[in-house]
């Protein structure tokens, strides 16, 4: 094992993970010049089929970086979402046009986190400073204090990468945060969530493309993606008993009668896919220790229920890379990287935190007049101009971005 480095050349960042937070991180990097070299101990990118909208505040965060244009001739705009009642139908049908002047993007965007990791690879390729390598697994690192030397495990051995930083983009199981003794606070919720892809349209029975459903046995969450092309197939999650196995979860006779259940059909459910994953609310006592950052799943994760993690984790990737520009280049003093941990950290326990386990809680609450009560408020602001503006500024994560930005 050698030390892999070129002693006359500028000292890399060091990316671990070649996710869609990672790879932007990295992007955003090398479009400012900063060398950068991504490490994925994966054979090639994945096809995760979790994480699916990009809310108005992500695209106008990824625009300046070219990417927002690409992604829009990927995804599906969606302009209308509801939360409904399973019984009693649409509660509030929310218009994000109201959010013209607020954002380039009133809209979310469908679009599958695998198809956004092939296209910022594809940007990333076009710049000389900037390696991705596959099959190169992050096992170690060693601080010091102008540098970290990282230690990768290769199909030839292992190697040695002296890095100016190190970022943890390696998601939530992440081994650049545990190798750092970093603890990952929070808890894991009892059930898991069950993910169904089916080619049958909900629009004919009233569903907007994306569509929260409240219900205190089973919620559900019903969204419309691309997939290959028109028209596209429709995503069902649902919660799932602890009590049962995966096997039986994830078998053809359960995900029918879960379907049946939620909207009786004359005929069997085409399914395309199914996944079934644990669920988390964690966040990383911190962010940062010397040289090494964490961005993404790396550093939270949260519930599904608004489409927060994912978003978040572009957030991250877009801040530290405009502090970490400055600080590379000598701009800036390097305390600045503690200026990234206290934005995005804060952000997500006081907002991504909160309000996905809000979102949860509202959509499976069991005790009648609370949830009435609830429903009501969800009801009444929907029907206010002011208090809609202010709730969908909310949930599209254009307050929180503000809130970080004013944390000096």
């Amino acid at each position: 094992m050698s030390l892999v480095r070129d002693a006359t050349a500028p000292l890399p960042v060091v990316v671990i993970g070649a996710g869609p937070v990672g790879l932007i991180t990295a992007l955003a990097l090398a479009q400012q010049g900063v060398p950068v070299r991504v490490f994925e101990s994966e054979a090639s990118l994945t096809h995760d089929l979790r994480a699916s909208t990009l809310h108005c505040a992500t695209l106008d965060t990824l625009h300046p970086l070219g990417v927002t244009e690409r992604l829009l001739k990927r995804g599906s705009p969606v302009r209308y979402w509801q939360i409904r009642d399973r019984r009693g139908g649409v509660v509030a049908e929310w218009d994000l046009g109201i959010l013209v002047g607020d954002t380039q993007f009133p809209f979310r965007l469908a679009c599958e986190q695998h198809k956004i990791t092939p296209i910022v690879l594809s940007m990333l390729k076009e710049f000389a400073c900037a390696e991705v390598r596959f099959n190169a697994q992050f096992v170690d690192s060693t601080s010091a204090a102008n540098h970290v030397d990282v230690t990768i495990k290769t199909p030839a051995g292992l190697e040695v990468v002296r890095a100016s930083w190190l970022i943890g983009a390696d998601g939530g199981r992440s081994a650049v945060r545990k190798t750092n003794g970093i603890d990952f606070e929070g808890f894991t919720w009892p059930e898991k969530f069950l993910g169904v892809s089916t080619e049958y349209d909900f629009s004919t029975h009233g569903f907007t493309d994306s569509a929260y459903v409240a219900d205190p046995v089973e919620w559900a969450a019903v969204f419309k993606v691309p997939h290959d092309g028109p028209p596209g197939v429709w995503r069902i999650m649902f919660p799932t008993d602890p009590a049962l196995a995966d096997d039986h979860i994830l078998s053809d006779d359960f995900i029918e009668s879960r379907m049946q259940g939620f909207m009786p059909h004359s005929r069997r459910y085409a399914i395309v896919y199914r996944n079934l994953y644990s669920v988390h609310q964690r966040v990383a006592k911190t962010f940062r220790v010397g040289r090494v950052l964490l961005v993404g799943d790396a550093a939270h994760v949260n519930n599904p229920v608004g489409a927060l993690g994912l978003n978040s984790g572009i957030h991250d990737a877009v801040n530290l890379a405009q502090k970490l520009v400055a600080v590379w280049r000598g701009e800036a003093d390097e305390e600045l990287m503690s200026l990234y941990e206290r934005q995005r950290r804060a952000v997500n326990i006081e907002y991504v935190q909160s309000e996905s386990i809000r979102n949860k809680k509202l959509l499976e609450e069991r005790d009648p007049k609370v949830r009435a009560e609830r429903l009501e408020e969800v009801r009444s602001t929907a029907t206010d101009r002011k208090r809609a503006r202010e709730y969908l500024l909310r949930s599209s994560m254009i307050t929180s971005l503000r809130q970080a930005n004013d944390i000096v």
